[in-house]
């Protein structure tokens, strides 16, 4: 423990100057979210950012605290749990985002836009009550043995289905990104117009913002999984500094990158909209539906069993013919700035 004549629950002294510094970075940038959802009627896309920033407001205001009271367990507990289960929250920013994305390009869309969102979702909700739960066990000294062990056997199988979910988007992602090069609709292989490669430079922005914030949130949970599986005796648990530069910095640099890179700077507000084969053009379809039961999306994201029944899917941007050339408020802030 640190040299103090008092009982800490720390096994340094803790830092009294870095958690206001986070909480007003991050207090900073949450008020920025708020006031950008307001601005581009973003809420369905990136909501949950608000709710992330305030997680971690409210943690390293905890952490503050208990930096004063190092003795009090209910504030070190708190200061854990917010902690803990803030990085999910702009994970599940990525998602939503990604899945807008692919209802702009949903002809080279790997998976229907919208498993996209209600597949990691229901999966980060599972993670994320098994965090909660496991930090709040595992943290608390005053439980017994056998349940800091249940709790920190939560927080490893918590970390490692939050690495192996996320390692699963990225991986969508780059197939995405794959054929959007494949059809020149992404930089360098964008065709050769002065519109479309403005529009394929925004639309990269988006992809670039997410694969930044996808490697940030993997590292941490990288560094989680390690803590957690060395323990409390273990460097990362018996030293501050981990802290600060993971759950700290490089969130912080997360949430920043949202509000440089707003992705409703450069997408429609409705998911109806796409982007016609040529990269230019921006057309208001019937969206993508998916007319399979609610339950069956969840238990098959990609349509696995479609191949078997032989469903087919609407292809409408085959029937670009028949839908109507976007203009007004529900064309995409990209193409504001290049019309």
């Amino acid at each position: 423990m640190a040299d103090d004549d008092e009982y800490t629950l720390y096994d340094y002294s803790p830092n009294k100057v870095a958690p206001v510094l986070f909480a007003v970075i991050f207090f900073v940038s949450t008020a920025y979210h708020v006031y950008q959802n307001i601005k581009y009627k973003s809420w369905k896309i990136t909501g949950a950012l608000p709710w992330g920033g305030t997680c971690f407001v409210a943690g390293f205001i905890m952490r503050e605290v208990s930096a004063f009271y190092p003795h009090d367990l209910g504030i070190f507990i708190a200061s854990v749990v917010l902690c803990y289960v803030a990085p999910p929250v702009y994970a599940l920013t990525n998602y939503i985002a990604l899945g807008r994305t692919l209802y702009y390009i949903p002809y080279l869309s790997p998976i229907h836009p919208g498993r996209v969102v209600t597949t990691f979702i229901f999966v980060d909700v599972v993670i994320g009550a098994v965090t909660g739960n496991g930090a709040a066990n595992a943290s608390n000294p005053d439980n017994s043995p056998s349940k800091q062990a249940a709790g920190r056997k939560l927080l490893k199988a918590s970390i490692l289905l939050q690495v192996i979910s996320f390692l699963a988007f990225i991986l969508l992602e780059v197939v995405f990104h794959m054929r959007c090069l494949k059809a020149q609709i992404l930089p360098p292989k964008v065709k050769e117009d002065e519109i479309a490669k403005k529009q394929s430079k925004k639309l990269q922005n988006v992809l670039n913002l997410m694969y930044v914030s996808g490697a940030i949130i993997s590292c941490r949970h990288i560094y989680r999984t390690v803590e957690t599986f060395e323990g409390y005796d273990g460097y990362l648990f018996s030293h501050e500094w981990p802290f600060y530069v993971f759950d700290g910095a490089f969130m912080a640099i997360s949430s920043v990158g949202w509000n440089i890179w707003h992705p409703m700077r450069f997408l429609p507000t409705d998911n109806r909209v796409y982007l016609s084969k040529d990269g230019v053009t921006e057309l208001l379809g019937p969206g993508w539906v998916d007319k399979r039961p609610f339950l069956i999306t969840l238990i098959d994201p990609f349509n696995i069993g479609g191949i078997f029944i032989r469903r087919e899917k609407d292809r409408f941007w085959e029937r670009e013919h028949e839908h109507t050339k976007v203009r007004g408020e529900d064309v995409s802030q990209s193409s504001k700035e290049v019309v």
